[in-house]
């Protein structure tokens, strides 16, 4: 890969957000860990899997109102914000004296992190240069290896060493302070013009936004209503109130997949669906169905936090040579060949090794086929719209892992009564997930390998010195 040259300025913003992102990614690898811990204390099984919905729900709230305002007014109060809502929601969930709290504090570091996010991914359109932009999702991609490799771990520890309070609490000052550090940096960045802002009003895109949300989670919801005609009627009522906000709140072309950038943002939506979808079922299938216990389940996330990390990198030598499509088919390629091994362990005698092995292919897939289709959606970004850009590509990031583990939950507790048990559920979800893996690589088609040779350039900062 050619050599990029940076400004001392972008070195210190790149050192803080990918600080911020490595503090949200051992959060959010933190919480699964601790959370048994607050129900063993607080009771509220109901609400226990609240605790991630809400999480979700709330971040399709802020990725959306963080990125349009990035177009309004610029990054840094967003950036700020989200940043003390995160906090907030920390102080909240580790301070909680009952299960309700525990998903309060997550709803509000949902809204948070959503925010965080998306305008991580607005710097990166505009206070990079093009040539740049590849090598800097790799970057970021990369903040989540250190965290899958120690935090389920370092979490565990200071739950029993301590409390399950201070996962959270440990954490509050640190994201602020980051911002803090930041913003200086991201002052020098150029920021929407009048003639150039197309985006929303924020009254909009926050309405929109709680529409999405609340649409959204009576889907989600009505997965798990024991009675057909409420969970009908729910399906109908969230799918009313979710179509006109996803419309409007996604790429132009996403929802059919047209070619070039809604192509890109629909990949980003179903490599989501399938990859994640299957992920929240890997430990349970080697720890519970194959009793290898806990420690055998999360090496296979660890494994694929490392090579979603080395796809992302091998993502930024290729993509700048003009390899995109290529990237997105074997990625998607990659992703279906680990879920369809995955779904042979639950009723095979193949060693659970296999399930760490077969879960690292398919971390390389997504690492090439994610930060591919996020790349595309942000380089096509026209001036002053990167903030929409980026929320949109968020969005469909966030729905899909909505839309897989619910869907794949279901088909899971569906299969479990029904069908003869835990292992042939997961291994029928798999499968469906395979089947989904397929559809998206006839639509990573649709993806050019190069941008147009109309789409206006990235304003970055000021570039001196040069990096390798």
């Amino acid at each position: 890969m050619s050599r990029t040259a940076w400004s001392p300025g972008q070195r210190v913003l790149t050192a803080g957000l990918v600080f911020m992102v490595t503090a949200t990614a051992f959060e959010g690898l933190a919480v699964p860990t601790v959370l048994p811990a607050t129900l063993d204390e607080f009771g509220g099984l109901p609400l226990y899997g609240w605790a991630f919905a809400g999480f979700f729900l709330a971040q399709l709230v802020g990725i959306t109102v963080a990125g349009l305002e990035a177009d309004r007014r610029g990054a840094i109060a967003p950036m700020m914000v989200g940043a003390l809502l995160f906090a907030a929601g920390l102080v909240v969930s580790g301070l909680a004296v009952g299960m309700e709290w525990v998903v309060a504090g997550r709803v509000i570091q949902g809204l948070g992190a959503g925010a965080i996010y998306s305008i991580v991914y607005v710097i990166i359109g505009r206070g990079y240069e093009p040539s740049a932009q590849p090598l800097m999702i790799a970057i970021i991609s990369s903040a989540w290896v250190l965290p899958g490799l120690i935090g389920p771990a370092v979490a565990g520890y200071v739950a029993e060493a301590a409390s399950w309070r201070w996962t959270f609490l440990a954490l509050v000052p640190w994201l602020p302070l980051a911002a803090l550090v930041v913003s200086r940096p991201m002052s020098r960045i150029e920021g929407p013009t009048p003639g150039e802002a197309t985006a929303a009003h924020p009254a909009a895109a926050v309405g929109d936004a709680l529409r999405l949300a609340a649409g959204v989670g009576l889907v989600l919801g009505a997965l798990t209503v024991p009675n057909l005609l409420v969970g009908i009627a729910m399906v109908g009522g969230g799918a009313v109130l979710a179509a006109a906000p996803v419309r409007r709140l996604l790429p132009p072309g996403a929802l059919t997949a047209s070619p070039g950038r809604g192509a890109a943002a629909a990949v980003i939506a179903l490599v989501s669906v399938t990859f994640l979808g299957a992920e929240a079922f890997v430990p349970l299938a080697v720890a519970s169905v194959r009793s290898a216990g806990t420690v055998a389940g999360g090496l296979a996330l660890t494994t694929a936090a490392v090579t979603w990390a080395t796809g992302s990198w091998l993502q930024a030598r290729f993509a700048a040579r003009g390899s995109r499509t290529w990237l997105l088919v074997v990625g998607t390629l990659l992703i279906g060949a680990g879920i369809g091994i995955e779904a042979a362990i639950p009723i095979t005698a193949l060693p659970v090794w296999v399930a760490a092995a077969a879960w690292a292919v398919a971390g390389l897939g997504m690492g090439l086929a994610y930060s591919t289709a996020i790349l595309v959606v942000i380089e096509t970004a026209e001036p002053g719209a990167e903030g929409a850009a980026a929320a949109g590509a968020q969005l469909s990031n966030t729905l899909g892992v909505a839309i897989g583990t619910g869907l794949a939950g279901a088909v899971v507790a569906f299969g479990a009564t029904g069908l003869g048990g835990l292992a042939p559920a997961i291994t029928i979800a798999d499968l469906l997930l395979v089947a989904v893996c397929g559809a998206t690589v006839l639509i990573a088609r649709r993806v050019p390998d190069r941008p147009a040779e109309a789409d206006p350039p990235a304003r970055a900062l000021p570039a001196e010195g040069e990096i390798g």
